[in-house]
């Protein structure tokens, strides 16, 4: 990615932020439910509150980004501190509240989190 500063503020490129990487078509997005958590992966289905997505990550915990907006849009820029579970291949949601396409950034530094699982 490049930035610039200027008088002391860091500042990036528009087309910087370009979408995620697509699988078949299908977008990458963060998926947050009402009480199943919140999930990252290739959106497959939505239909009011339910919802499919592919290849995707639990986000048990994340920092390096205030909320859940700015993860899609940023990324991470402390995935060591992050907890993302093991990858599923497919997951069906229901009680889905809000779904977040991402950037292509946000999805590569997902990329970086490594698998936490005991």
């Amino acid at each position: 990615m490049k930035t610039v500063t200027i008088d002391g503020i860091e500042y990036v490129k528009k087309n910087d932020y370009e979408k995620a990487k697509q699988s078949d078509g299908l977008n990458y997005a963060i998926v947050r439910t009402d009480r199943a958590g919140v999930f990252a992966g290739y959106l497959e289905y939505l239909k009011g509150q339910e919802a499919v997505i592919l290849n995707s990550r639990g986000i048990w915990y994340w920092d390096g980004a205030c909320a859940l907006s700015q993860l899609a849009v940023d990324g991470t820029n402390k995935p060591e501190n992050c907890k993302f579970t093991v990858e599923v291949e497919k997951r069906i949601l229901t009680d889905v509240v809000e779904v977040i396409p991402c950037t292509l950034k946000a999805q590569k530094s997902f990329e970086e989190v490594a698998i936490w699982k005991k």
